[in-house]
């Protein structure tokens, strides 16, 4: 079968509405007030979110508003309103098109709670960095609310918590699977994925008379529909890895049917079976559209959204943002904003295809990436309009640092590919690996008057990196600032190649590589490199296993992360089904995952992260006693554990003791101590 990708119409080629004429507003209108100053008597649509109104491109909701502003759409802005009543979604009045809801950048669950379930108790979106000013479920309250405000207005979801919960998705803190979102919130229209290009045909299409609840054509969109249209052919998902099931069907206008969400719901198998083949329906150029039946409805999913081209991505990051918090909040600080206030996004999506990770699951596996020009002209304005600004670009980066106009050496390859991941379980042969056009927008910033220090916070894909020790020696030279944080995740094959991560050999050659370079450059940097305790493959011997690595490398983390099942990602399917669904999934033959799931398992896990930790020695001895390593409890080097609790403990303590010097190394999310060898 030959891909053929269908050409999107230009993101900026749609007729304006009527409203262009009314121009852009300094910030996008949060009070009656503002829209009288600004001339208007409605909205066309009104954005709610759960994030404090930043004015700037790295806020999902300023881009999708500035975006429909360019469009000619007149667009409010209601942030984190008090969801206990209708009255705070009426603040704007009721929007002519529709309300646009989103949970703001994180899922909310996500953002609320721990892996362990426990309650953040703070939130970088938020004035104040203050907890509780979103609900639970955020896309479904607002939904809700708005209904209860405006009965008849259209209500279209976006974001990343309805496009990870577009389908039925196991839920961790519920420990269900639960229904489509757009279900639940009972909302006309869901985008998944990037929105732009399926919010600006939508908009233009209601504008024009037609009811969201009526649009089931556009790419990258989910609506509910009593009957699968006509003219279609039906793929059972079950047989969606037999050959020759896909050559019958493969000159055929086709569907996927996934297993329908009582049946997902009842059955963790076919639960796994799903999920394997949502996310071999992810390719926008091979991809097929998907249908799942929730009760006597069907929620049709159309197939993933086009990426934007290299022009298209400069318009968007080139659109008249604020690039500040909306003047609401009087000058308190957003830590969200703080962190990126400085940085600049240089490209979208990731093709590494981690299990575990919602990045490829909603901005796709294919790299958008902007121009040089648009970049140099963003970091211009950082220097020349953003307050505080001392000289010094705090990242310039994305999803990934080191993935800028990386592609497939051959687009055909590209549309037909259903490979999750191009790097795993190695690089792919097709992928263009090379660093140059980074290296070279890395010195076209630096030498941009007033910028004195670029530095790449955005996590270095070491694997990629090793391809171009050039690229390794110019981020040593020029852009790390004391340490460089990279995620291995896990030292042992048996978690690694459920988290569709490299084996620890790449670390080891890219550490070989970033310590040359460090010594070239006369420099004392080291690595942080980041782990995951209890993903679904792990056992506790894996684990023991990462611990004595640590202890050999001289790592003791202050900060650990344990797996969080995310909504959709393959990951939780693990979990959720003690299935890998990153091979065939069917009855009898399908292959078992063993889970950490109990709660003094998964803290066991994490205890072997911080084995250097006295609280977790007792954990620890039982462990290693049960598990016949005995052995390893004691003083000696090669131990892991002390025998008994010293009263007085030194070097290998308390993890708030100083390090001798020649001890090792320590590293926090805050900053690290001490030397590196």
């Amino acid at each position: 079968m030959n891909a053929i990708v269908p050409v999107p119409k230009p993101l900026f080629s749609y007729k304006k509405h009527w409203a262009a004429r009314l121009g852009t507003a300094p910030f996008l209108p949060m009070s009656r007030r503002e829209m009288d100053e600004l001339g208007w008597d409605a909205c066309d649509i009104i954005i709610v979110t759960g994030d404090a109104y930043v004015d700037h491109p790295s806020f999902g909701m300023a881009i999708i508003g500035r975006l429909l502003e360019a469009q000619g759409f007149r667009v409010g802005m209601i942030a984190q309103p008090d969801w206990t009543s209708a009255e705070p979604f009426k603040a704007l009045g009721c929007p002519k098109l529709f309300f646009g809801i989103t949970a703001g950048n994180m899922d909310s669950m996500v953002n609320h709670y721990t892996a362990d379930r426990r309650i953040r108790r703070d939130d970088h979106y938020t004035a104040g960095g203050l907890a509780g000013r979103r609900p639970d479920r955020a896309v479904t309250v607002y939904a809700h609310r708005c209904r209860e405000a405006y009965k008849d207005t259209p209500i279209i979801l976006g974001g990343i918590e309805a496009s990870l919960r577009r389908i039925a998705q196991y839920d961790h803190w519920t420990e269900k699977v639960r229904r489509s979102v757009l279900v639940d919130a009972k909302a006309d229209l869901l985008i998944f994925g990037n929105a732009e290009r399926a919010l600006v045909e939508v908009a233009h299409l209601v504008a024009r008379g037609i009811h969201p609840s009526a649009i089931d054509n556009v790419r990258g969109i989910a609506v509910i529909r009593k009957t699968p249209p006509e003219g279609w052919s039906e793929i059972d998902a079950s047989d969606i890895d037999s050959t020759e099931e896909g050559a019958r069907i493969s000159n055929q206008q086709s569907y996927v049917r996934l297993p329908s969400f009582e049946q997902v719901s009842a059955d963790p198998e076919t639960y796994a079976r799903a999920s394997r083949v949502l996310h071999r329906e992810s390719n926008p150029g091979n991809a097929r559209p998907l249908i799942q039946r929730h009760g006597d409805r069907e929620v049709w999913l159309t197939p993933p959204p086009i990426p934007l081209e290299t022009p298209e991505m400069d318009a968007v990051y080139d659109l008249p943002y604020a690039r500040a918090p909306h003047p609401l909040y009087q000058g308190e600080k957003i830590p969200a904003w703080e962190m990126i206030r400085f940085s600049v996004t240089i490209m979208r999506g990731c093709f590494g295809g981690c299990s575990f990770c919602s990045i490829t699951e909603h901005e796709g596996r294919i790299i958008q990436s902007r121009s040089e020009e648009s970049i140099l002209n963003e970091v211009a304005r950082i220097r020349d309009r953003t307050d505080g600004f001392t000289g010094i670009i705090s990242d310039i980066g994305g999803p990934t640092a080191n993935m800028y106009r990386m592609a497939c050496k051959d687009k055909k390859t590209e549309a037909m590919c259903r490979r999750p991941a191009c790097v795993y379980p190695d690089i792919c042969k097709n992928l263009n690996t090379s660093h140059e056009s980074l290296i070279q927008l890395y010195r076209k910033v630096r030498a941009t008057p007033g910028i004195k220090k670029v530095m790449v916070a955005s996590g270095v894909r070491y694997d990629l990196a090793v391809e171009s020790p050039a690229y390794i020696k110019e981020l040593v030279t020029h852009h790390v600032g004391g340490y460089l944080k990279i995620a291995p995740e896990h030292t042992e094959a048996g978690p690694l190649s459920k988290m569709m991560k490299p084996g620890i050999g790449s670390y080891d050659r890219f550490k070989k590589l970033f310590d040359a370079a460090v010594r070239d450059a006369g420099k004392k940097y080291f690595l942080i490199p980041y782990f995951i305790a209890a993903h679904p493959g792990t056992t506790d011997e894996d684990m023991m296993n990462l611990a004595l690595w640590l202890k050999r490398n001289n790592y003791r983390a202050d900060q650990v992360q344990t797996f969080l099942p995310s909504p959709m990602s393959l990951s939780a399917a693990m979990y959720h089904s003690d299935i890998n669904p990153l091979r065939p999934v069917r009855r009898g033959v399908s292959e078992p995952v063993q889970t950490a799931k109990g709660l003094k398992q998964r803290r066991l896990h994490k205890a072997f992260l911080r084995y250097h930790d006295p609280e977790n020695w007792p954990m620890l001895r039982e462990a290693l006693k049960r598990m016949g390593r005995a052995d390893l409890i004691g003083p000696a080097k090669h131990q892991l554990i002390p025998g008994i609790r010293p009263s007085v403990i030194g070097g290998m303590g308390r993890a708030s003791a100083p390090l001798k010097r020649g001890e090792g190394q320590r590293f926090t999310t805050k900053g690290v101590r001490n030397r590196v060898k």
